[in-house]
């Protein structure tokens, strides 16, 4: 069993939206019995809500159903537990590192790695206007395709 957790700030609209995404992606492809997926945020802002209404709107446009989620904290077992630890950009990833346990440091990764696009960061839709929701699950479908192939050469 290969476990992916998607980190955000608060854990309401970008990584709700690669858990989404990426679990809709593993069922298509028939792993959902050897692929566990959850998203976690480095804040608690949120802890309990469900994703932000707009994610969730742009989410069930392509059919993607963020509903049942509910926002969490990342916590220091989560880094023993799963084997991937995604961060959405690269102050997601150094607020993991800093709580992170010694010796699991390269569970950690950025997602946008996984996509062959120059960009590194998922933006934050939270404050933003317009097209926003889509331009993240524009990406997080790309990094998606590219973790998941990830996951099938090496596990």
């Amino acid at each position: 069993m290969v476990k992916v957790l998607f980190v955000c700030m608060g854990n309401i609209c970008r990584s709700p939206t690669a858990e989404g995404v990426f679990r809709h992606m593993v069922e298509q492809a028939g792993l959902s019995d050897q692929i566990t997926i959850d998203s976690a945020g480095t804040h608690a802002y949120h802890v309990g809500n469900p994703p932000d209404p707009r994610a969730q709107q742009a989410a069930i446009k392509r059919d993607i159903d963020l509903s049942c989620q509910r926002a969490r904290r990342v916590r220091e077992d989560d880094f023993i537990e799963f084997d991937y630890v995604i961060a959405m950009d690269e102050s997601n990833r150094d607020d993991l590192l800093a709580i992170c346990p010694e010796g699991y440091e390269e569970r950690v990764h950025l997602f946008l790695n996984f996509a062959d696009i120059p960009q590194n960061e998922v933006p934050d839709p939270y404050y933003g206007q317009g097209r926003g929701f889509e331009i993240v699950l524009d990406l997080v479908e790309q990094a998606s395709a590219g973790l998941l192939e990830h996951i099938r050469k090496n596990h």
